[in-house]
């Protein structure tokens, strides 16, 4: 909702527990915010997997790609930490655009690999019980 309120143009929601959905929605109706969005109703991996398998549009237009992709699973769920990057970094990274950043905000005690597969850790800012760990992005071709 940040980046939306900063001028993003679009931003993708995913949520799969139907409690922070149901808070997702009336936060963003409060926000008056109604367009410039897309939530997703399902769990990160599928949803990931199910855009990659979207058919290569025409020459003259774009695939979607992202700029910034931030993780913030429940903080008891770090399993999808893992499983998250090693998508993003292998079969979905054509997903991600140039210079595309991938932030995970996770527990400081949880520990994230330096590398997952075209994610490169670029920098971990610790502060209290969190972490936010940013990993760069090697592009693949279109």
């Amino acid at each position: 909702m940040e980046a939306l309120s900063r001028g993003a143009a679009s931003v993708d929601f995913v949520e799969k527990a139907p409690a922070a959905l149901k808070v997702l929605r009336g936060n963003l109706e409060r926000l008056g915010l109604t367009a410039g969005f897309c939530i997703h109703a399902a769990a990160v991996g599928a949803t990931l997997r199910k855009m990659q398998t979207v058919p290569k549009p025409e020459p003259d237009e774009k695939r979607k790609r992202y700029e910034v992709v931030f993780l913030d699973p429940p903080w008891d769920a770090a399993p999808e930490y893992a499983a998250t990057l090693r998508l993003l970094g292998g079969a979905a990274a054509c997903l991600l655009g140039d210079g595309a950043l991938v932030i995970a905000e996770h527990r400081r005690k949880e520990h994230l690999e330096d590398r997952y597969s075209s994610l490169t850790r670029t920098r971990l800012l610790e502060q209290g019980d969190a972490a936010l760990s940013f990993y760069a992005v090697t592009p693949c071709l279109p």
